[in-house]
């Protein structure tokens, strides 16, 4: 596999994930009941939190391991697409948010 910098592309499917990370927790909250503007915002705290995480933002650790993700993504042809530093989801959730709540 070959390491590819591609901040466009990378920027393109972070957009993505984040979406879809949104978006299937509006749905498993609205199966536990949730609505209403509890739904909203219970939504974009949770994706904040797992952004968070994913974006190495948050201190993970366990047992004295730390952990330290660093987010890429597969493209064609054996490449793995990343940013150069750590993504940032996080600062994509609420618009997210706000875009899947005003369908």
């Amino acid at each position: 596999m070959e390491l590819k910098l591609d901040t466009e592309k990378f920027d393109e499917l972070q957009l993505i994930l984040i979406e879809e990370i949104v978006q299937k927790i509006k749905i498993k909250l609205m199966e536990g009941g949730v609505t209403g503007e509890q739904l909203q915002d219970l939504t974009g705290e949770i994706a904040f939190s797992i952004a968070s995480a994913i974006d190495d933002t948050a201190a993970i650790e366990s047992e004295g391991v730390e952990v330290r993700p660093y987010l890429t993504f597969r493209g064609n042809n054996n490449e793995i697409i990343h940013c150069g530093e750590n993504s940032f989801t996080q600062g994509d959730v609420y618009s997210m948010v706000k875009k899947l709540f005003a369908k």
